[in-house]
């Protein structure tokens, strides 16, 4: 068995979580304390990372991390490594002199959601029908956000191991009637609509737009929540159906994930907008298009889901790896920079 000191990280050791829009940072003192107070800043109001830490963190607390814990919205390759929906460019070596680190760690961030599904409690998720969780069956964590992220999690040799990928950008088409009238208006991305073109903000964006061309409607919205806040309001029918569109091909990409991940243990929406929309996932056609999975439509249907609701889910999870990694099974191999 690993030593309990396999992979350990010196304390302070600095976590954040970075996705397109937003970056989210704290510091974990010692092996025995909750991280600090989080900082929440905008990427676009800096021009690096190592900026956004100094300001957000380094300006404003008294210990100076010695490690580090990121989670990005993009693959780790490399010793650049490019965000998807942001142009920072995070460079492990670059920021031993600029930020006094001596270790740092890059992970997915949806390998971060992964984590945090063991981190957190029940009391942090909204269940979404389907039975009881298997404790060590397979789980699968997905969430619409800036774009779709998506990871697995299974269990094995005593281990949580998050399976990091780009889930978010497989295809996704049309399968009733109303889909093929609308589809044919979705903006594609060189020819093809992937996951991402329906199920992120932008997604919801180009759905609503895409409906309102089909019927030859106006569509004055232009931002994500101004068409949540349509639809749950129920003040805007083309709203309403493009919110209901986005229900129904997440559930069809969560139960098609739960496939593959044979997710008895639970499938997890993270992020802002799956809490912001828990009502319109409560309402029937999330389910409905979940289960809808011939011929394992019972296997699915016993599967539950859960809206995750803890509004910082990703740092709990890097917190948690960064006082006991051991505990987990994450491959650090080309992701570990050590001055």
């Amino acid at each position: 068995m690993p030593g309990e000191n396999d992979g350990a990280l010196r304390f302070p050791i600095l976590i954040g979580d970075i996705g397109g829009t937003n970056a989210r940072f704290s510091v974990v003192p010692d092996p025995h304390s909750e991280a600090g107070e989080p900082q929440i800043v905008q990427t676009a109001d800096f021009a690096t990372i190592d900026d956004a830490i100094r300001a957000a963190v380094l300006d404003r607390a008294a210990m100076r991390p010695n490690s580090a814990v990121l989670a990005v919205a993009g693959p780790v390759d490399g010793d650049e490594i490019r965000l998807t929906n942001c142009p920072w460019v995070v460079r492990p070596r670059v920021m031993f002199d600029s930020l006094g680190l001596s270790d740092v760690v890059v992970l997915n961030d949806f390998e971060a959601q992964a984590l945090a599904v063991v981190a957190l409690g029940e009391e942090h998720m909204e269940k979404i029908g389907g039975g009881a969780p298997e404790p060590h069956a397979g789980r699968v964590v997905l969430g619409p956000g800036t774009g779709l992220g998506v990871a697995g999690l299974i269990h094995a040799l005593d281990h949580w191991i998050p399976v990091p990928g780009e889930g978010g950008h497989m295809d996704i088409g049309p399968r009733t009637a109303r889909d093929y009238q609308v589809f044919p208006h979705i903006e594609t991305i060189e020819g093809r609509v992937s996951g991402e073109q329906i199920l992120c903000g932008r997604g919801l964006v180009n759905a609503y737009r895409a409906v309102a061309k089909a019927d030859g409607k106006a569509a004055p919205f232009t931002k994500p929540a101004e068409v949540t806040a349509a639809a749950l309001a129920k003040s805007d029918p083309v709203a309403e159906e493009a919110l209901a569109l986005f229900v129904t091909c997440l559930g069809r990409t969560a139960g098609d994930l739960a496939l593959v991940f044979m997710s008895r243990g639970g499938v997890f929406l993270t992020g802002g907008i799956a809490q912001k929309i828990v009502p319109a996932l409560k309402e029937g056609g999330f389910r409905a298009a979940f289960e809808d999975k011939a011929p394992h439509s019972e296997l699915l249907r016993s599967m539950p889901v859960y809206v995750i609701t803890h509004p910082l889910a990703a740092l709990s999870g890097l917190a948690a790896y960064a006082r006991a990694p051991w505990l987990f099974g994450v491959s650090t191999d080309g992701r570990r920079w050590q001055a």
